[in-house]
């Protein structure tokens, strides 16, 4: 990062301090099997000044009064959450294809025993650490897809999560798919497009439709003590007053943006506050908080619903999880202090949490996730799975046509798979154009260059 330059006149820096600011590091797997799960950045106008501005304005959310009104014409569709599993999920261990036959014979040590997997059709069953998703699955609000992913295989952390952030193959196009996601809904609020639990944006936001990035909700809060935060934030009202639209329009929108924040997240503390006294002998909740897990994972989907459920606008959020790229001692299937089982149970557990306080506006939402590749079919002598192709998808939220698995199962026959791994039998952007189609009511065209058909009842229409 370059160094700061040197000026008499204090920047909005100098005027908010204590902002910690971070470009993202390697997950934990990264140094268990020299895997780099980084991500290159893409650096432009909008990134600067979104990312310094809107990062940098920050506000301590339990004294922030004003509500600011982000009025949505023009769109009526589901918020899309797009949820990464970054390092490369096992979908062969999250979602096992008990009933191949060449599944025991490739994964002799690793392999998911048919006798604890929750059995979801004839051939496939969830990991017992996803047993909390069983009755989402069976209310019709979860659907499963196996051998999913890119239409060439790429087996490079770096480049596969390019291409298929970028989703535009064979192109120049360096825009990201849900910054032209959210381009084709038209204006929209500067909550829109939102990257929840980092300060930096993933490659599928890039691009010029404006992004609000941030690790908490908390955290969009100006540092400041007691009734300094008024004095900062009139200071800095006071210095774009007169300063270019091209700086002071961003930024104004930023301070706006964590006016509302803080409002939004003083309004939950003050719910979980009373919730607390309620179980100490006071006065009942009619309407306790859900209990998130602690993790990155589940407090940045808890950030999300909050910002559905304040009617902020959000269209298109995305969230990253790493540490999936597990190498070695990823651990057997009923042991629960092991690495894929704690991964796993905390992804259950999160989801769960989601839709349980997204209730009603479960509707509204959809959620899938996507990791860069699948991993090998075969295990490797260290107790893992080397980076592989086809991969397994979970499609959640109101409008999902749910407990079942859709897509086709190409089985793990040697003439079946690809480079000796999982074949890919659904392209993830159809599966992706299905859900633009009928719950955000958007051309596949508008998203995705070339010929991209749509998959085909995953998703009920609006």
């Amino acid at each position: 990062m370059p160094s700061a330059p040197t000026s008499a006149r204090p920047s909005l820096r100098d005027l908010l301090p204590g902002q910690r600011r971070h470009a993202g590091a390697a997950g934990p797997s990264a140094a268990r099997c020299g895997c780099d799960e980084g991500r290159r950045a893409g650096v432009s106008r909008r990134s600067v000044l979104g990312g310094a501005l809107a990062g940098a304005v920050a506000l301590t959310a339990g004294d922030a009064a004003t509500q600011v009104a982000f009025a949505e014409p023009g769109y009526a569709g589901d918020t899309l959450v797009v949820l990464s599993l970054r390092g490369g999920l096992d979908g062969l261990t999250a979602v096992a294809p008990v009933g191949d036959p060449d599944y025991y014979r490739l994964r002799p040590g690793i392999a998911v025993p048919a006798s604890v997997a929750l059995q979801l059709d004839g051939v496939l069953g969830l990991h017992p650490a996803l047993a909390p998703l069983v009755d989402l699955y069976r209310r019709g609000s979860l659907a499963v897809l196996h051998a999913v992913g890119m239409t060439q295989a790429n087996r490079s952390h770096f480049s596969a999560m390019e291409e298929m952030e970028r989703a535009a193959p064979g192109t120049t196009l360096r825009t990201g798919w849900l910054d032209r996601m959210v381009g084709g809904t038209g204006s929209g609020s500067v909550f829109s497009a939102v990257q929840a639990g980092r300060s930096m944006a993933a490659a599928s936001l890039r691009g010029p439709s404006p992004e609000l990035a941030f690790g908490r909700l908390e955290g969009l809060a100006l540092r400041a003590m007691n009734n300094e935060k008024d004095r900062r934030a009139t200071a800095l009202r006071a210095m774009l007053a007169g300063a270019d639209p091209l700086v002071a329009q961003p930024a104004t929108t930023a301070l706006d943006a964590v006016d509302r924040a803080g409002a939004l997240v003083a309004a939950r503390t003050a719910t979980a506050d009373a919730a607390a006294q309620a179980a100490k002998g006071g006065t009942p909740v009619a309407s306790p908080p859900v209990v998130y897990p602690t993790s990155d994972l589940g407090q940045s989907l808890r950030d999300v619903a909050t910002l559905v459920k304040g009617g902020t606008g959000v269209r298109a959020a995305a969230v990253d999880v790493g540490d999936w790229d597990m190498h070695v001692g990823m651990g057997a299937a009923t042991d629960t202090a092991g690495w894929m089982y704690g991964k796993l149970a905390d992804l259950a557990a999160s989801l769960v949490a989601f839709a349980a306080d997204l209730g009603p506006h479960l509707d509204r939402v959809c959620l899938v996730t996507l990791s860069e590749f699948g991993r090998t079919a075969s295990q490797n002598g260290s107790g893992g799975t080397d980076h592989g192709y086809g991969n397994a998808a979970l499609v959640l939220g109101g409008g999902v046509v749910g407990g079942r698995v859709h897509g086709t199962w190409p089985t793990l026959a040697p003439t079946a798979r690809v480079g000796g791994d999982l074949a890919v039998t659904t392209d993830y952007r159809a599966l992706l154009a299905e859900a633009l189609v009928k719950r955000c009511g958007l051309s596949p065209s508008t998203v995705f260059p070339g010929q991209v058909t749509p998959t085909e009842g995953v998703f009920r229409r609006r």
